[in-house]
C-alpha cells in the first residue's frame, strides 16, 4: 500500500466541523490557562514511536500543539503489522476528536475507520486517504532533495554518489527523483559528469532493502555503493539508513545525506561527523496547525502539502561539514532553492503530491 493507491471514501471535499465526540478534559496548560477539552490519539507504524523519522517527529508535533492549545495527546505504538488496526480502533474508542496515523501501513485500517466514524476527525501523514473526514499530510520532498543532490555533486570528490530506498513506494522514491535531477542540475551547470547510483528515474527503480528496519541490510548496501567509489549517500529508509550512516563511519570518506528529521539532532552523536545534510519534513508544523484546527472547529480534508515555499520540506543545516561546502556552493544552492519556490524549476516527479 503506498501513495500510489489512492485510499478513497468519497471524493467531496466538506468541513468535518461537527465533530460530535467528546474526551475527558485534559490538563492545565501549565499557564494558569484553563485547558482545552480535546484530546488527540496518534497510532505509529510498525517503526514504533522513535523511529527517528515522521512517527517521532508527528509525536513532536503533538507534544507542542499540547502546549499551545492545552489539548491532551497519546500515542499508540504498533510493534508489527497485527497492532495497526486494532490501535487505530482504540484510539477511535478513546472518545477523543482527532486520531491521526502515520504512514501508508495504516491507509486502509484509516479508511475503514474513517467510514464507520464519520463525525470524527482523521489525519494521516504520509499518505494519501481519501474521504470527507480524512486530511492527508504529505511533503513534495523531492523540491528539497534536488537541493541535495545539487550539494551532494557540489561535494562529491569521486564523482559518484548515491541513494537507496527502504521499499519501491511513492513516498520513497519522491526522494530519490528530486535527488537524481538535482544531481543532473549539478552536472548541466559545472559541465560534470556526476554518477548518481541505486536510482534509475526513467525507469522508476533503483536500490531497496526491503524494509525500513534491517539496519544491517542498509549497511551492506551501503558498502557495496562505497566499493563503486559513492563517497555521498542518501538513504531513504527510516532505520535502515542507520546502516549506511555506520558504513560512512567505518569506511571514512564518505558522509550521508539523513531524511524526514535533521539526523545531526536526531541520530547518536557517534554518526554525527558524517551527516552532511538532512531532507527535511517539518511534520511538527503541520500537526500544531491541524489541531488548532480542530480546536476551532475549522478542521477540513484537503491536504497539507510540505513544500519549499510554505517551510514543509527543507535541507538541514550542513553542521560539522560546513567546511566542504564552499560559499559558491551554498550560494547556487540558495539560488536553487529561490526558482524552485518562484516556480522558474519545477521539480517533477511520479510520485509528486
Amino acid at each position: 500500500m503506498s501513495q500510489g493507491r489512492r485510499f478513497t471514501v468519497g471524493a467531496v471535499l466538506v468541513a468535518t466541523s461537527a465533530l460530535l465526540v467528546s474526551c475527558a478534559p485534559a490538563p492545565d496548560a501549565g499557564d494558569g490557562v484553563a485547558a482545552s477539552e480535546t484530546c488527540v490519539r496518534m497510532v505509529t507504524n510498525s517503526g514504533g514511536l522513535e523511529d527517528r523519522s515522521f512517527n517521532q517527529s508527528t509525536w513532536e508535533g503533538l507534544q507542542a500543539a499540547e502546549d499551545e492549545f492545552g489539548v491532551e495527546a497519546e500515542a499508540l505504538v504498533s510493534t508489527g503489522e497485527t497492532d495497526l488496526a486494532p490501535n487505530v480502533e482504540q484510539a477511535v474508542g478513546s472518545g477523543c476528536e482527532l486520531v491521526v496515523t502515520v504512514g501508508f501501513e495504516l491507509a486502509e485500517s484509516t479508511l475503514d475507520q474513517a467510514g464507520k466514524n464519520p463525525d470524527l476527525a482523521f489525519a494521516i501523514v504520509d499518505e494519501i486517504v481519501t474521504a470527507p473526514n480524512v486530511k492527508p499530510v504529505i511533503f513534495d520532498t523531492a523540491q528539497a532533495s534536488y537541493l541535495a543532490g545539487y550539494l551532494a555533486a557540489g561535494v562529491s570528490k569521486t564523482g559518484v554518489v548515491a541513494t537507496f530506498g527502504g521499499g519501491n513506494q511513492p513516498p520513497v522514491t519522491l526522494f530519490m527523483d528530486g535527488f537524481v535531477d538535482g544531481v543532473a542540475k549539478y552536472n548541466e551547470a559545472h559541465g560534470t559528469n556526476v554518477r548518481a547510483l541505486g536510482w534509475d528515474k526513467a525507469a522508476q527503480d533503483g536500490a531497496f532493502t526491503g524494509d525500513f528496519e534491517d539496519i544491517n541490510k542498509g549497511k551492506a548496501l551501503s558498502e557495496g555503493f562505497i566499493d563503486q567509489g559513492a563517497d555521498v549517500i542518501l538513504p531513504v529508509a527510516g532505520q535502515v539508513g542507520e546502516g549506511a550512516a555506520s558504513a560512512a563511519v567505518e569506511r571514512g570518506g564518505v558522509s550521508v545525506i539523513w531524511v524526514d528529521s535533521d539526523g545531526y539532532e536526531t541520530l547518536t552523536e557517534a554518526f554525527r561527523p558524517v551527516i552532511l545534510t538532512s531532507v527535511l519534513k517539518n511534520t511538527q508544523d503541520a500537526m500544531v496547525e491541524i489541531v488548532g484546527d480542530v480546536v476551532d472547529d475549522s478542521f477540513v480534508n484537503e491536504a497539507y502539502v510540505g513544500t519549499l515555499e510554505n517551510g514543509g520540506v527543507e535541507i538541514a543545516p550542513y553542521h560539522d561539514l560546513a567546511p566542504l561546502v564552499s560559499a559558491e556552493l551554498d550560494a547556487e544552492i540558495e539560488g536553487l532553492r529561490a526558482a524552485i519556490i518562484a516556480g522558474d524549476i519545477v521539480v517533477e516527479s511520479p510520485s509528486a503530491p
